[in-house]
């Protein structure tokens, strides 16, 4: 009983994330911008970091709204990057930013009385400390987000997949992007609250990438990327207690174990180009 009580929030925690980022993940796979969830969640961690040099507590509210904040400034940030496409890849505006971010919350970090135990935070949090009602917090923005994002799922998918398309058909793909941004840094700043970047970068494309090494379809997708996301989170929570390692990076490791596996299998079916095709597709579309 007790090894339930102490394991079972970081599991329901992890099949949470599960059930949000594996849908998100599909559309950052689709639009290109793989590392855009990496660089948000670096500028969530960045933002709880300020806070907690200026006396915030860890979890408390002026901790979160602080890191919402530098996330929703990221989200423009990237919203508008669309616009420099032609003379600035995407891709290296992300980087700038992952980067800045990085080397700042290193910097404020660095002044807290525990930095070093902040920064292993960031990284790959702590779910063993998540309790019940930050669960059902999370749960309910979640909630929100994806309802938003239902309603509007046929703009949602045409933008990300074909903005020629969405253009043509009288989308405002900056308008279009903003939104898909600010929602998505909702959810980023609640993930990063739980897991830490790499649980959140995890989470949101090593599912996405290893069912499109096997399916195109978006539904078929979306349910194997669920199943991914549990086995990945069952797996690696079990393997952190029978292994005595640390839960975060012990459910990192092995979504890490599951992509190696899916593309051996991959390549033995001969669909090594499967993630490839993904992605060039995304560059076609935003050429």
């Amino acid at each position: 009983m007790d090894i339930l009580t102490l394991m079972l929030p970081a599991l329901v925690a992890c099949l949470v994330l599960t059930g949000i980022h594996v849908y998100l993940g599909i559309h950052v796979l689709s639009r290109g911008v793989i590392f855009v969830d990496l660089a948000l969640a670096q500028v969530a961690a960045l933002g709880a970091t300020f806070a907690l040099l200026f006396g915030a507590e860890p979890g408390s509210a002026q901790a979160y709204f602080t890191s919402l904040a530098f996330t929703m400034v990221g989200a423009l940030l990237f919203t508008f990057a669309r616009s420099l496409s032609d003379r600035v890849p995407v891709e290296s505006i992300i980087g700038i930013v992952y980067a800045v971010a990085s080397a700042t919350a290193v910097i404020l970090a660095d002044r807290l009385p525990h930095g070093a135990d902040e920064i292993r935070e960031i990284l790959v949090g702590n779910l063993l400390s998540v309790d019940w009602p930050h669960i059902v917090r999370t749960i309910g923005i979640y909630s929100l987000v994806g309802v938003f994002h239902f309603v509007f799922r046929k703009q949602f998918f045409l933008v990300s997949t074909d903005p020629a398309a969405a253009q043509a058909q009288g989308l405002n793909l900056a308008k279009w992007d903003l939104l898909f941004y600010l929602s998505f840094g909702f959810v980023i700043t609640s993930s990063v609250a739980i897991g830490g970047v790499l649980i959140v970068f995890s989470y949101l494309v090593i599912p996405a990438v290893i069912v499109a090494l096997f399916a195109r379809s978006v539904t078929t997708r979306l349910i194997a990327g669920w199943g991914v996301g549990f086995l990945g989170s069952v797996l690696g929570i079990g393997a952190s207690y029978q292994l005595d390692m640390p839960t975060g990076a012990a459910v990192v490791a092995t979504f890490g174990v599951l992509l190696v596996a899916a593309v051996l299998v991959s390549v033995a079916m001969g669909k090594g180009k499967g993630v490839l095709g993904v992605g060039s597709h995304a560059q076609r579309a935003h050429g």
